[in-house]
C-alpha cells in the first residue's frame, strides 16, 4: 500500500505543482494584460493631447485667414464704393457739361430736368461718401422690406446690365 500512496503523493504534488504553474501563468498574464492597458492608455492619452493641439492650431489658422478675408473683402467692398461714387460723379458732369446742349436741341425744359438729374446724382454720390459699409447695407436691408417688387426689377435689372458688359467683352 506504500506503493498506493506514494503515487498518490506524487499526483497529488504534480496537481499540486501544475496549480502554482497555472496560477503563475494566469498572475503573468494579468500583469502583462495591465502593463498593456496602461500603455495603451498612456498612447492614448498622448494621441488625444497631439489632436487637442492640432485642432487649436486648425481653428487659430482658419480664425486668421477668415479675419484676413474678411479684412480684403472690406477693403475691395470700400475700393467699389469708392469707384461707384466716382462714376456717378462723372456722368453728374457729363450731363451738367451738356445740359447747355440739351437746351438747344430739346429746349430749356429738358435742360432744367438734365441739371436737376445731374444735382441728384451729386449729392447722391455725396451720401455714398458719406455713409459707411454697414449704413449702406441696413439701408438696402430697409429698401427691399419696404419695396420687394422694386428690388427685385432692379436686381434683374442690374443682372441683365452685368450680363451685357460680360457678353460684350468676352
Amino acid at each position: 500500500m506504500s506503493e498506493t500512496t506514494s503515487t498518490g503523493n506524487g499526483t497529488e504534488n504534480a496537481k499540486s505543482h501544475f496549480g502554482k504553474a497555472v496560477d503563475e501563468a494566469k498572475a503573468g498574464v494579468l500583469a502583462m494584460a495591465d502593463s498593456c492597458h496602461e500603455k495603451f492608455s498612456q498612447t492614448k492619452g498622448e494621441w488625444s493631447d497631439e489632436a487637442k493641439v492640432r485642432s487649436e492650431d486648425a481653428k487659430a489658422k482658419a480664425s486668421a485667414f477668415a479675419d484676413d478675408a474678411k479684412v480684403k473683402a472690406t477693403d475691395l467692398a470700400n475700393q467699389g464704393k469708392a469707384k461707384a461714387s466716382q462714376a456717378i460723379v462723372g456722368l453728374s458732369k457729363l450731363i451738367d457739361d451738356n445740359a447747355g446742349l440739351i437746351d438747344e436741341k430739346a429746349g430749356e425744359k429738358y435742360g432744367d430736368y438734365a441739371r436737376t438729374a445731374s444735382k441728384s446724382l451729386a449729392d447722391t454720390a455725396t451720401r455714398l461718401d458719406e455713409k459707411s459699409l454697414d449704413e449702406l447695407g441696413e439701408e438696402a436691408k430697409e429698401f427691399v422690406r419696404r419695396s420687394p417688387v422694386a428690388a427685385v426689377g432692379l436686381a434683374a435689372a442690374a443682372g441683365f446690365l452685368i450680363a451685357r458688359m460680360f457678353k460684350k467683352s468676352s
